[in-house]
């Protein structure tokens, strides 16, 4: 017999049935279909693995939003958890215990269990005692002192964001904390600056909108930073005893910045009525310190109590409640939805937000009187979200962060990462102006910043950066293992051909990492 391959024929033997000759040709289908079984598994495989690739870059798109940048563990937690219940999670943080841990350490700043009026007592300028003033060297060695608020407030929150499971709660901290900006280093409020952030923005981060704005509005570190402790009614009396006036400073940045935006329809004769509205919102005088609290102090004798007319609404001579009512017309605003809904989508999204989601999360805002969360749900739901990967630029604070959880560095000390922060040009709590730090690309790249940005990488990458005592060079295989989906081919090329002892820094300096 001929054996036939292709088109060729195999003759039958004779006594032989015809169905057994042409054996060998129900084999060609049968291995054709064979081969496309085999082709299409591996299609198959090659689709789960494209999408397991896709499935990787969007958790490490997640925690470069929601959280500090991605960690090893992170990245594992969230493979297991799924991204939708991560998110779901994330907006629960009262459901995630922090670990023993961090809380120890916290545990041992002794001023983070201070209220302002016992700041102000313990750490405040030293006042003349039975007639004898206090010399320059006991003044000098009190403000000395002083800095360990300063110092134990940057502790307990580049612990907080680098270790806390509670990663969303952290950025959501840093992101209102830099909306209702205090500058630490103004007089006073370097006593209250820990203080502020631990209960003014904090417990309301993922909150009511009005329950925040309150809260600060309330906070002796704001009223003394955009001057309202000095706001009292023509011809009344200041706190040292002269004769006082409007002071329109709070009233203005209130409702440019914390809530109707630049563009928010309001008037200077705007300004000036809030101004009225709250005079004689302060803060308790050094001689008549309660034991403790806020030490927020509303005096009667310094209100303007005239009639006022506000954003078009009238609001009668009341005392103090005129300011809640104030507070509460600003806080329900369309003007005050749409802004807070702009400044999410820039934070979260894009340096130029699209327009449709912000006009989505300001109805979200109004439909739900303003609850964050909610806001924050829709947000994280959104295609336009999704769709963002890579689009924002970090800034110093969240880079130097995503490099030291990215790289597993154990931090006891934070110091070097907050000289990092301040060299990069965002020194923690160091924002003069009450704007705050601005989170766009234009802010915060160019060739200077750049370089800082690799130096900072390449002393992290080798273990020179004194964060703990025996600190060791980070390694690139665990670093790869887990950014690798987000870094580009051009990256994943100049680590391999690089030194050993240089890869981890490539991939902390890359133009990749620099991005969320």
């Amino acid at each position: 017999m001929r054996t036939r391959f292709a088109n060729s024929v195999v003759p039958a033997k004779a006594g032989t049935h015809s169905s057994e000759a042409r054996a060998p040709e129900r084999w060609i289908p049968a291995f054709a279909a064979i081969t496309v079984v085999v082709l299409l598994f591996l299609g198959f495989c090659g689709a789960a693995v494209a999408a397991d690739r896709s499935s990787d870059r969007q958790i490490l798109h997640i925690l470069d939003r929601l959280a500090f940048g991605p960690s090893a563990a992170d990245v594992k937690h969230i493979k297991a958890l799924g991204i939708d219940r991560y998110i779901a999670e994330q907006l629960d943080p009262a459901s995630m215990p922090e670990p023993s841990a961090l809380t120890d350490r916290l545990a041992a700043l002794e001023t983070l269990k201070l209220d302002p009026v016992q700041l102000f007592a313990e750490y405040g300028p030293l006042r003349a005692t039975d007639g004898m003033q206090p010399s320059p060297e006991d003044q000098k060695a009190r403000r000395q002192h002083a800095r360990l608020i300063l110092e134990q407030a940057q502790t307990a929150r580049i612990w907080r964001a680098l270790y806390s499971p509670r990663q969303l709660q952290e950025v959501m901290v840093d992101f209102w904390y830099n909306h209702f900006n205090v500058f630490a280093n103004k007089a006073l409020d370097r006593l209250w600056i820990g203080a502020y952030e631990a209960e003014a923005i904090r417990p309301h981060a993922l909150g009511r909108f009005r329950d925040l704005l309150g809260a600060t509005a309330h906070h002796p570190a704001m009223l003394f930073y955009l001057d309202n402790a000095q706001n009292a009614a023509a011809g009344s009396k200041g706190l040292n005893g002269r004769e006082a006036g409007i002071n329109e400073n709070y009233a203005r940045e209130l409702m440019e910045l914390h809530t109707l935006g630049a563009d928010g329809g309001y008037t200077q004769d705007d300004v000036v009525a809030l101004a009225r509205i709250l005079t004689g919102w302060g803060l308790a005088r050094p001689n008549a310190l309660p034991v403790s609290g806020s030490g927020f102090v509303f005096y009667p004798a310094r209100h303007d109590n005239g009639d006022k007319h506000f954003l078009g609404q009238d609001i009668a001579g009341n005392g103090e409640a005129e300011g809640e009512a104030a507070l509460d017309i600003l806080a329900k605003s369309p003007a005050t939805a749409r802004h807070i809904a702009f400044e999410l989508t820039q934070y979260f999204v894009a340096d130029q937000p699209p327009p449709a989601l912000v006009d989505r999360l300001a109805t979200r805002f109004q439909e739900t009187d303003g609850d964050i969360k909610s806001v924050l749900k829709a947000l994280f739901a959104s295609r336009e979200f999704r769709d963002s990967a890579a689009a924002k630029y970090k800034s110093p604070y969240r880079f130097v962060l995503s490099a030291a959880r990215a790289a597993g560095a154990q931090v006891d000390d934070p110091k070097p990462l907050l000289g990092a922060m301040t060299r990069l040009g965002q020194p923690l709590y160091g924002c003069m102006t009450p704007d705050g730090y601005r989170d766009t690309e234009a802010a915060w790249l160019s060739p200077d910043a750049s370089l800082l940005r690799v130096n900072f990488a390449k002393a992290l990458a080798g273990g020179n950066l004194p964060v703990v005592e025996g600190a060791k060079p980070v390694e690139a295989a665990p670093l790869l293992a887990t950014l690798g989906t987000g870094l580009s081919g051009r990256t994943h090329l100049a680590v391999t051909q690089a030194p050993p002892d240089l890869q981890a820094a490539l991939i902390l300096g890359s133009p990749d990492f620099m991005r969320r």
